[in-house]
This record gives structure tokens, sequence and C-alpha cells, in this order.
């Protein structure tokens, strides 16, 4: 005698907690076709309208107080100082209901900072161009960098500070020196803010860039930074030398093989 089984499917089988019914193949169909026919709604605006022109000119009657305002509650820098008044509240409130506003009318600082209350940074001094009269930088036959010449600021230079400075020599025997830094801030003056409490004036860049500049001429003449700098260079020693005459003023044949093997230039394989 053969027993009779009954296959089941997916909506037989309960669950194993004991808190769910069966479903039917006839109750899936119905819910499919009755969500078929609801069309995708468009997402709700989270704009809640509670702000009004009349409300936020009665309590901000200023730009600053309203920018802050708009800041604590929703995180959003506006700058509306100097716009027309209906435009200035107008923005605000679409920022607070949540709207869309053109890029312009967003602000960058904080506006709790107070700027006349900041010490003022002066901007860094443009880089002197380089001299004209040296050579192309593709004649460039070596260079070589020093942390060790003394800064060119008085003051700096009075506690040891160094500078950085490359040198650099051409083929026709041109040297050149540049300045590269490094840039440091300074306190400069005095003042009394409306705390009471002394601070700076402003602060100044003191730096040591001085763009590319001749120090030996091609006729081997040096200018009269050139004579002082090969003086400092002369004076540190390494081994048997110096630096000026190991690392600065080189020997040209040092770097050219083919004046080595052939000092005539006679050789074209080269």
């Amino acid at each position: 005698m053969t027993k009779k089984t009954q296959s089941s499917t997916p909506t037989d089988v309960a669950s194993p907690w004991g808190d769910e019914t069966a479903v039917t193949p006839e109750e899936i169909l119905e819910v499919a076709n009755t969500m078929a026919g609801v069309k995708p709604q468009v997402p709700k605006s989270t704009s809640n309208a509670e702000y009004d022109l009349e409300g936020l000119m009665t309590d901000f009657p200023t730009a600053k107080e309203l920018e802050r305002f708009v800041f604590d509650e929703t995180g959003v820098v506006l700058n509306l100082k100097g716009r027309a008044n209906k435009l200035k509240y107008q923005t605000a409130m679409d920022v607070l209901n949540g709207e869309d506003i053109d890029p312009k009318f967003i602000g960058s600082d904080n506006p709790y900072i107070d700027r006349t209350d900041m010490v003022p940074v002066e901007a860094m001094p443009p880089v002197p161009e380089r001299d004209k009269e040296l050579p192309p930088e593709s004649e460039l036959q070596n260079y070589f960098f020093s942390p060790f010449v003394p800064h060119p600021d008085p003051d700096y230079r009075a506690v040891g500070k160094k500078c950085h400075c490359t040198f650099r020599k051409y083929n026709n025997g041109v040297i050149s020196y540049e300045i590269n830094g490094p840039w440091e801030q300074k306190e400069h003056g005095t003042k009394i803010d409306k705390y009471g409490r002394e601070r700076p004036e402003i602060i100044k860049w003191i730096g040591a860039a001085t763009g590319e500049q001749m120090v030996q001429r091609e006729d081997g003449t040096l200018t009269p930074v050139g004579r002082r700098l090969r003086t400092m260079m002369q004076s540190m020693r390494i081994n048997a030398g110096n630096i000026w005459d190991t690392f600065v003023d080189r020997d040209f044949g040092q770097f050219n093989s083919e004046a080595i093997v052939d000092p005539w230039g006679t050789d074209t394989r080269v």
C-alpha cells in the first residue's frame, strides 16, 4: 500500500517561531496586482514653512544676527551683508524651509567670527625675478644646496637661524645663488583689543626668497654679494678642501665625460 505524500510550497512553511500564518498563492497575486497599479510617488519636501519674513525681520534686524540664526538652525553659512532687505530675508527663509538657493549667497566664514578681533596676516611677498643676465637653465652644469647659510634677517641671524640656499654653476662658468626659504611668520607691533588684552598689530611673513641672482660672471668677476658668499663658503672646510671649491665652483671636466675621453672634440661618434 502506497502512502500519499502532500508536496509543500514555500507558502506552506510556517514560521519556526509559530507567529505566522500560511499565505495562499491567490493572496500573493492579489497584492501584486494592487501594487502594479500604484504610481511611484515623488518624495515629499522636508520644508516645514514655519518661518515668514515678518518674523525674521522682527527677531533679527541685522544681517549678522540673521546669518547666525540660520547657521545655528541649519549649519548653512550665508553671505547676506549689503543685500536688499527683501532678498536678504527671503534667502534666509528659503534656507530655513529646506529650499535650494543661489550658490552666490553661500558664505565661507563662520558668522560668529569677527574679523576685527583677529590679528591681520600680511600676504606673502612675491619672489623676485630671475637675473636676466644668467644663462638659460638648460645650460646648467651642476648645483649645490646648502641649509647652513646665515639668515638674511638680522633678528633671525642674531639667534643663529640659517636659510636654504641653492648655488648653480653653468657651462660658461657663471655661478648663481638663490635663497629658497624658509618662510616664517613674525609678529610686529602691539595693540590693545576690545577685551583689554595685548595682541600683535600685524603678522608678517619673514622669508629669504631672492630669486636666482648672479654670484660669478662669465669672465670670473664676482658681484658684491658673490664675494661675501664665496668667502663664507670657502671658510666651511671639508676634508682637505672647502665647500666652495669642492661643491660650488667645481671643475667642468669632472662632469663632461666627453672632454675626458676626447679633449679635442674630434670624436663624431659621441
